[in-house]
């Protein structure tokens, strides 16, 4: 009798740098092939990502797109389980943090925010869904980022807040409608993270990706803290890309199927609930 059994596959977006490109990593460490993307202007960094998925022993394929765009979503579904010959798991990990005034907020920075951050959940789950029952190779896992401001609104943060609660309804009627085929929909909810510290911690604005890493710089530049941000947690630390990753890789395990609906926070004991 044959011994062979069919490598589980996941997709991870944003997947270009920070809590993405680590998530990606932990997964092939964890025994999964992995399909990257993210937006064609970081494509150099997705071949990075990709050898550092081959490195930790899995196969890797790099897609670009816009998740916030249903055909591209697609597109990278469909690629994903053509070119690794499977889809098990999804994690949407793409999306971006700009801050703005409820009283500054503007029609199209809101909606904007919403598609990225909401619209592309919904995107994700719904086509990798569709293609986990379609192949029929066992039970499925959908994550996605979300936040503390998803819980709990923060001031100068409106479309960021409001796609964040958003995005929890997908997750949490994911959870509801596909669990009796065998998939399960979660979704992470970072405190402080050092790679969020200047959008999210500080609240000083920008446009960019909720997890582009600090440089020394910036951190210099800024101001920050950093001890003195970690002394105000109970674990004495700000979090790091790997910590998500950790998280992720049970929820995205075969272990993880009685969690489902749930959007688990990963903060250090910043806000206990």
């Amino acid at each position: 009798m044959s011994t062979f059994t069919l490598r589980r596959v996941a997709l991870v977006t944003g997947a270009a740098q920070g809590m993405g490109k680590a998530i990606a990593i932990r997964l092939a460490r964890d025994g999964l092939d992995v399909a990257i993307s993210d937006l064609p202007a970081k494509t150099e960094a997705l071949d990075e990502v990709a050898k550092a998925v081959e490195e930790a022993g899995g196969k890797a394929a790099v897609f670009t797109g816009d998740v916030s765009k249903e055909e591209d979503v697609k597109s990278m579904v469909e690629g994903t389980a053509n070119t690794l010959g499977g889809f098990n798991v999804m994690v949407a990990n793409a999306g971006i943090g700009p801050a703005c005034s409820f009283l500054e907020e503007t029609a199209s920075g809101f909606n904007r925010t919403m598609a990225i951050n909401g619209l592309s959940v919904f995107l994700c789950f719904k086509y990798a869904a569709k293609k986990i029952i379609e192949l029929g190779h066992g039970e499925g896992r959908l994550v996605a980022a979300s936040s503390l401001a998803g819980k709990m609104a923060y001031p100068g943060f409106t479309g960021y807040n409001a796609s964040k609660f958003a995005m929890r309804g997908v997750v949490q009627t994911a959870a509801l409608e596909l669990g009796p085929h065998g998939i399960t929909a979660n979704a992470y909810a970072p405190g402080m993270l050092l790679l969020r510290a200047l959008q999210y911690v500080l609240i000083c604005g920008g446009e960019g990706t909720i997890d582009t890493p600090l440089t020394r710089s910036e951190e210099v530049s800024t101001q920050i803290d950093l001890p003195a941000i970690a002394a105000t947690l109970p674990m004495r630390r700000v979090g790091l890309p790997g910590d998500i990753a950790a998280l992720v890789s049970y929820l995205a395990s075969v272990e993880s199927s009685y969690v489902t609906g749930q959007t688990i926070t990963i903060d250090g004991g910043w806000r206990v609930d």
